[in-house]
């Protein structure tokens, strides 16, 4: 790291991220909410490269995109590839001179020197989605991932998680000392479509061929469901992984406005992963009023309590039921609707990037009290 922070007021972010699930929307939503604070950012691509929509959202973001054709640790072919990404992107940050360098996936730090603080974000790892979707020892693919997450966990100055729930499983997947600090992941509500109606039909969105989102069991109970049950998303992912669907209508993907015009139609909105660190395609639907149904697992309970029909993720047919029982039942659909529109409000991008921000700052305040100490001396 050097040895002097920079005196202006305005801050320098070097950012990872990836364009295939919801951390490429906590980058861009973060790096518009700080903004206005004076913070820019430079945001490095790895993985397959942004669509053309993403690549605008970026801009309108006031976002700058680096794409480095680099693998992701999650679907690299082997330690040595993660390694040599990690020091790719050390080497470009050194390059950007940065203030802050924000890791999306802690695995980048392992074994990678960097020139300025940083903050690593635990969005999920191959180590607690194992816990949660499967059972027993970790696979030995899965083991030298999980040692490299460690690894940058340790070495990084600061590291965040969306949740308590996922902070302790965090914690005691690697064995950390101390639990990550918890930002809830936000965002900001979209406006209401434009001549939207209310339609009864029930809807998902989100990575539909990762097993932890579990769409086999949807799918099973939209065959019990005398509403239609619409999915959006991939269903193919890059690491090869892929699921279908019998009674579900799956959509494919769908920009972020095609998700918005189904929301605005506040269907009921149904979540049943066995594995979610937080869930911001529950958040859109809470804060567009749809009444959630959602797996009880500690996560969503954490941020839906109160707010959420919850039902066990391997049973479809209890499922079937809360779905059905509110399209039968208008006025309390639109009671649970509102209760998630309400729960939503406590998260937000405001209160995500001003606690973002001030991580941030005490990491530079830490290191200047450093270099204070050096001189000094």
């Amino acid at each position: 790291m050097s040895s002097s922070v920079k005196e202006s007021s305005r801050l320098h972010v070097f950012m990872t991220a990836d364009a295939v699930g919801g951390v490429w929307q906590y980058a861009l939503d973060l790096g518009e909410g700080l903004r206005p604070y004076g913070v820019r950012i430079d945001l490095a691509v790895l993985g397959p490269a942004p669509s053309p929509d993403q690549e605008a959202m970026a801009e309108t973001a006031g976002v700058r995109v680096i794409p480095m054709g680099l693998p992701l640790d999650w679907i690299a072919a082997g330690r040595d590839e993660v390694v040599a990404a990690g020091r790719a992107v050390a080497r470009m940050a050194a390059q950007v001179d940065p203030d802050i360098v924000h890791l999306n996936s802690p695995a980048l730090a392992a074994d990678a020197s960097f020139p300025a603080p940083v903050v690593a974000v635990c969005h999920s790892c191959v180590a607690t989605w194992w816990q949660s979707v499967r059972s027993g020892p970790l696979p030995e693919d899965f083991v030298w991932r999980a040692d490299l997450v460690r690894h940058g966990c340790l070495n990084a100055d600061m590291v965040l998680a969306p949740t308590a729930a996922f902070a302790k499983a965090t914690a005691q997947s690697y064995d950390l000392e101390t639990l990550p600090v918890v930002v809830h992941n936000g965002r900001r509500a979209a406006e209401p479509a434009a001549g939207a109606t209310p339609g009864l039909f029930a809807f998902t969105a989100g990575r539909l061929w990762d097993e932890g989102k579990n769409l086999v069991s949807l799918d099973r109970a939209a065959k019990r469901l005398s509403v239609p049950v619409l999915a959006a998303g991939p269903l193919v992912g890059p690491n090869g992984a892929q699921v279908s669907a019998r009674h579900v209508q799956t959509l494919g993907r769908l920009t972020d406005v095609q998700v918005e015009r189904h929301l605005g139609a506040r269907p009921i909105f149904a979540s049943v992963a066995h594995y979610e660190p937080f869930g911001l395609a529950v958040l859109e639907a809470a804060q567009a009023g749809c009444a959630l149904v959602l797996s009880d697992i500690p996560t969503f309970r954490e941020l839906w309590d109160g707010a959420a029909l919850f039902v066990s993720p391997n049973d479809d047919q209890e499922l079937a039921k809360a779905i059905e029982k509110l399209a039968d039942d208008a006025d309390e659909r639109a009671c649970m609707g509102r209760r998630a529109q309400d729960a939503a409000k406590a998260y937000d991008v405001e209160r995500m990037s001003m606690s973002v921000l001030s991580v941030y700052r005490s990491l530079l305040d830490a290191k200047r009290n450093t270099s204070s100490v050096e001189d000094a001396a």
